[in-house]
């Protein structure tokens, strides 16, 4: 019994000694403490940075520069209660835009605008405009508000060109992307002349580029190296929705064609030939001819097309179509599409006169057709 006794006892002895040890281990630093002196906690000395890199240098003025002529655009639509047939108004959507002129025009995209009851445009000093649509153009998805700005007017976006960019260019975008105001971000120019299709119009001559643009930055400025417009930020090409290095932005040279036009008439007319197309005919009709290029449906009566001596196809008493002639170029640059047709002829001006290359019955002909008016 006694045996027993001390070999509990010894256990407990153990036992003591184990949480002794286990109480020190936890307890060292503290301890330690107690009988160390008091260090040091102030702040660590800053290290001189030096100079700023030239190219950080200058993308911070660019910036600087050109914030206070970027806006940021609030949209509400009217929407009607179905069961108490009340009207009334909600959020919409957000975007960007820039100022153009003294006269408080502003740019946006057609997409930002469309479907909404009224705008705001909010500029860089926080003020809020409702704003006025002047006109707007979907085929190219550019629209022009209008505010009234006071007599503290932002300045006006410096415009530059977008027929000479090179790819691997720098650009830099404003914007306010998913309602971050005011943000910039930058890369390169990716590519040119690329084609976008979407809500059944096809943009063409966008330039590409890596640059992040997201949802609100629709509308904003692209800036060249030099902090000149060179594009309106357009769309994103991503699954996602979000930016995946693939952004598209319209050319400078459309905008500055197409924004007066909506300034003084409200609307856009294309320069036209005076004749009837159909994408959705010609694109059947192409492997059926096995050709590249635009079936002429019909000529206006007339129109430049007529008094050029363009024809038009022919529908057969059973309801089949004869082609007449099929534009495969126009100015030596070839088309194949209805949307590339209309591309190219909106580069030139209503009046100016252009070569228009065409087949009938298997022979190239070459017509020059002074443009026209279209819609």
């Amino acid at each position: 019994m006694a045996a027993k006794n001390r070999y509990v006892l010894r256990l407990i002895a153990y036992a003591l000694v184990g949480a002794l040890l286990f109480i020190l281990w936890r307890g060292c630093p503290h301890i330690q403490g107690l009988f160390s002196p008091k260090t040091d906690a102030s702040p660590r000395t800053v290290a001189a940075r030096g100079d700023l890199a030239a190219d950080e240098k200058a993308t911070i003025e660019l910036f600087e520069k050109s914030r206070d002529s970027v806006v940021f655009i609030t949209t509400k639509a009217l929407v009607r209660d179905r069961w108490t047939r009340n009207v009334f108004t909600v959020p919409r959507g957000t975007g960007s835009g820039f100022i153009w002129d003294q006269s408080g025009h502003v740019i946006t995209n057609f997409h930002v605008i469309q479907g909404a009851s009224e705008a705001t445009v909010r500029l860089s000093d926080g003020s809020d405009y409702r704003a006025a649509l002047v006109g707007a153009s979907p085929s190219h998805d550019i629209a022009v508000l209008r505010i009234g700005i006071g007599f503290k007017r932002s300045p006006p976006v410096p415009l530059g060109t977008s027929s000479d960019l090179k790819v691997g260019q720098k650009v830099f975008a404003i914007g306010n992307p998913f309602g971050l105001d005011w943000t910039l971000t930058t890369g390169i120019v990716s590519a040119l002349d690329r084609s976008l299709s979407g809500n059944g119009v096809t943009i063409e001559h966008l330039i590409q580029t890596d640059a992040a643009i997201n949802p609100g930055n629709s509308g904003g400025p692209l800036l060249d190296s030099a902090g000149r417009l060179i594009g309106i930020n357009t769309a994103i090409y991503s699954p996602s929705g979000a930016s995946a290095g693939i952004g598209f932005a319209v050319p400078v040279d459309t905008v500055n064609r197409v924004v007066p036009q909506l300034i003084r008439n409200g609307k856009y007319n294309r320069p036209a030939l005076g004749i009837h197309l159909d994408e959705g005919i010609n694109e059947r009709l192409k492997p059926l001819l096995g050709l590249k290029g635009i079936v002429i449906l019909k000529v206006s009566p007339g129109s430049a097309a007529e008094q050029a001596g363009l024809k038009g196809a022919t529908i057969t008493p059973d309801g089949g179509i004869v082609p007449g002639d099929i534009i495969t170029a126009v100015d030596g640059k070839p088309v194949d599409t209805v949307s590339r047709l209309l591309a190219r002829l909106d580069d030139f001006s209503v009046g100016d006169t252009v070569k228009i290359t065409v087949l009938r019955d298997g022979r190239a002909l070459e017509f020059a057709v002074a443009l026209q008016p279209g819609t």
